[in-house]
């Protein structure tokens, strides 16, 4: 039997970025992550809070390379309705940033962590799956598909939706789902996309552009699942000029890469996010529509609690109520964050008038009053900042009316 301080069970991003701050922040960590069934040609954004994180683990310039700014981001009503919201900018050069993050196909994300993962002494790498865990008071033990048994003495779940942790724990969901499929592909376009994402709302939900490296970008397509599944038929060349025309041709001819993928939309949220000697992470704890970059970076924030809770005395052992600070720590941003999601993608397939007049007099707004917009770009970046740096705002604005 092996004895480690803590267990990851998941090898996907979170699951693999979290073995990684545990081991640098010097806790034993293993790693029970069978390799993954296929290649992921999805990609993710990454705000600026979660690239500072990565920049703390000493991988920021490893993936540097691999991923493209975020400049600036527009909301377009790509609706036909009545009201009608006007376009709307956030540039990042407005709070004082060079980019509000930065978009990175998950491959190049996969293959640069697995590699920091391989070469963290602290962590242990065991690829058979977990068969069963039993959790006591005093620790967690997980016997292997292999017939290998390990122990920690605190388990981290970052198994997805179906977790086999939060199942031990006892920890039930809160599931629902939407009218919504989501069509995921990479695609080349004739026109520089100068770091601009574009996000246009839909009356099935949104489309939203990310910019990759050279004249590529990303593109998450929120459609009626009947819609869908027909498109994902359709040849290339003819889905191409889908999407040229869903974009107003913004950025020329487009030219539709390989591994068109369709996704249902659902959501899910865990009762409790840690308890004793667990927490869960990542999908394990939270799953929502992938909608204005939030999904991991909600994980990372989950990993920097985790890693502030379990590392910040590593020579002391693991509290046994390390899952209950967590789930404390968590609470808020998590609901936060999974309600606001839910309500701007209601909001978008509502037919309710005094819905579409909100939401289009909340854009207004927004683009009317930029201390306004700035606070809620803050505040998109990382939970908090917004409101944090008021003072600060106050301050500069008070020294300019002086001068």
């Amino acid at each position: 039997m092996k004895t480690f301080e803590v267990a990851v069970i998941g090898g996907g991003l979170a699951g693999t970025i979290a073995a990684i701050a545990l081991g640098r922040g010097g806790r034993s960590v293993a790693l029970v992550a069978p390799a993954a069934a296929k290649e992921d040609r999805r990609t993710t954004a990454l705000m600026d809070q979660s690239i500072r994180f990565l920049d703390r683990l000493t991988l920021w310039e490893k993936l540097r390379p691999a991923a493209a700014p975020l400049t600036s981001m527009r909301i377009i009503d790509g609706t036909d309705r009545l009201l009608r919201a006007p376009t709307t900018t956030f540039r990042a050069a407005e709070v004082g940033l060079d980019a509000f993050g930065y978009n990175f196909p998950n491959t190049a994300l996969t293959e640069i962590l697995e590699a920091a993962a391989a070469g963290e002494g602290n962590i242990t790498r065991f690829t058979d799956m977990a068969e069963s865990i039993d959790i006591s008071a005093e620790r967690v033990s997980i016997a292997l598909a292999g017939g290998e048994v390990l122990t920690a003495d605190f388990a981290v779940g970052a198994d997805g939706r179906g977790s086999k942790l939060r199942e031990a724990a006892d920890i039930g969901v809160r599931t629902w789902s939407y009218p919504q499929s989501a069509m995921v592909l990479n695609f080349a376009h004739s026109l520089p996309h100068q770091n601009i994402s574009s996000e246009f709302h839909t009356k099935h939900g949104p489309f939203t552009q990310v910019p990759l490296p050279g004249s590529r970008s990303s593109l998450v397509w929120v459609q009626d699942p009947s819609e869908a599944a027909a498109r994902l038929e359709l040849p290339p060349a003819e889905l191409g000029s889908l999407v040229e025309a869903q974009m107003h041709s913004m950025l020329g001819k487009t030219t539709i890469e390989e591994s068109v993928q369709v996704w249902p939309l659902s959501g899910m949220m865990a009762h409790r996010f840690g308890k004793g000697r667990i927490a869960l992470i990542g999908e394990a704890a939270h799953v929502f529509p992938p909608i204005g970059a939030q999904g991991l970076n909600l994980s990372l924030r989950d990993i920097m609690v985790l890693t502030d809770i379990l590392c910040d005395r590593v020579e002391l052992p693991v509290p046994a109520d390390a899952g209950e600070s967590f789930d404390r720590r968590r609470r808020a941003d998590i609901i936060t964050r999974t309600a606001s999601v839910d309500l701007l993608n209601r909001s978008l397939l509502s037919d309710f008038l005094p819905v579409q007049m909100l939401r289009a007099a909340g854009l207004h707004i927004l683009s009317a009053i930029p201390p306004l917009r700035n606070l809620v770009m803050r505040e998109g970046i990382e939970p908090g900042r917004g409101f944090r740096d008021i003072p600060d705002s106050l301050k500069e604005k008070l020294k300019r009316k002086k001068a």
